[in-house]
């Protein structure tokens, strides 16, 4: 159980979903195991508290694809008025990564 609280999840639900989907299948007698370690896929924790701000308001802001206001917003998500979470983002240095070129066939 500490593995699963303690991993990253990248892939949200739906990895979370697989994994357990997985384990249960191959799991033999009545204990979940799972089918593979997680622990080589974990990131370490950051010890700063800037740095966890930095890390959960970058996962917010990816789940809501970088929408600061509007329907579905990471500053609603976060519990912010948009106006704030811009400046923290700036105070932390967080930008939108650039979107790769659209090409025109």
């Amino acid at each position: 159980m500490d593995v699963l609280t303690h991993y990253d999840w990248p892939g949200n639900v739906r990895e979370l979903e697989n994994v357990i989907e997985r384990a249960l299948i191959l799991s033999p007698g009545s204990v979940l195991r799972l089918a593979e370690p997680l622990a080589a896929r974990m990131r370490p924790t950051p010890d700063r508290l800037d740095e966890n701000e930095r890390e959960h308001i970058l996962r917010i802001l990816e789940r809501c694809r970088w929408r600061i206001n509007g329907e579905g917003n990471a500053a609603a998500v976060l519990g912010l008025e948009p106006s704030t979470l811009r400046t923290r983002m700036q105070k932390l240095g967080i930008r939108r990564p650039a979107r790769p070129p659209v090409q025109h066939r």
